[in-house]
């Protein structure tokens, strides 16, 4: 697989996880995400004919975390909540998808306007960086389910490595690791947030929380 076509399904899964209701779905398209995104650095590498085995380990790390681990974690706290949609979130599906393409056409016009201190492996990298932070942040602010707001974090953090990776390809592994361990802290107390939250009041709809009187 190419790292052009890698991109394009990671931009197809991210109008996808816009246009859906089911939560399972997204945790699913999250997670095919991560498996995605595991393969770019190892792409990166063999386009330039070497392949350092930190590389491998660290593609490993994120195959078994963005790929299992996280989606695990969330499939077992949406069993737990027993919700299976987003109901009514605060901007429709349809709307979201015409948001998604804006930003995403956004993201094109901004990308050719910066200047990298390096040439990007590919065109695609950094508009589909930009589009996915900000899908990502949408997902956030515009779902009213906390798990929905967690793959919106996740998605976030995705476009976060896709410019990491791609533009920044240097970087310590060390750091790597460590920005992982954040995340998986992260979606890790996140979960337990929710699971929480639904034995308290019976949902997991961070709207109806700002309406609670003592």
């Amino acid at each position: 697989m190419s790292t052009d076509l890698n991109l394009v399904l990671v931009m197809l899964a991210n109008l996808a996880m816009l246009g859906s209701s089911r939560l399972s779905a997204c945790i699913r398209l999250s997670a095919a995400q991560g498996i995605l995104l595991s393969l770019l650095p190892l792409q990166l590498e063999l386009a330039e004919h070497k392949l350092a085995p930190r590389l491998a380990l660290f593609a490993l790390t994120i195959l078994v975390l963005k790929g299992v681990v996280f989606p695990a974690l969330l499939m077992r706290t949406l069993r737990t909540a027993d919700v299976r949609h987003e109901v009514v979130p605060m901007v429709g599906y349809v709307s979201s998808l015409i948001f998604g393409v804006i930003v995403l056409c956004f993201s094109f016009w901004v990308s050719s306007r910066l200047i990298l201190p390096h040439p990007a492996p590919s065109p695609l990298v950094l508009p589909l960086a930009l589009s996915t932070i900000l899908i990502g942040l949408f997902l956030i602010i515009s779902r009213k389910t906390a798990l929905m707001q967690v793959v919106g974090y996740l998605v976030l953090e995705n476009g976060i490595f896709i410019f990491g990776v791609a533009l920044a390809n240097k970087t310590p592994l060390l750091v790597e690791m460590g920005v992982l361990l954040d995340v998986f802290v992260a979606v890790f107390v996140m979960g337990i947030a929710i699971f929480h939250i639904n034995r308290e009041f019976d949902h997991i709809d961070v709207n109806q929380l700002t309406s609670l009187k003592d």
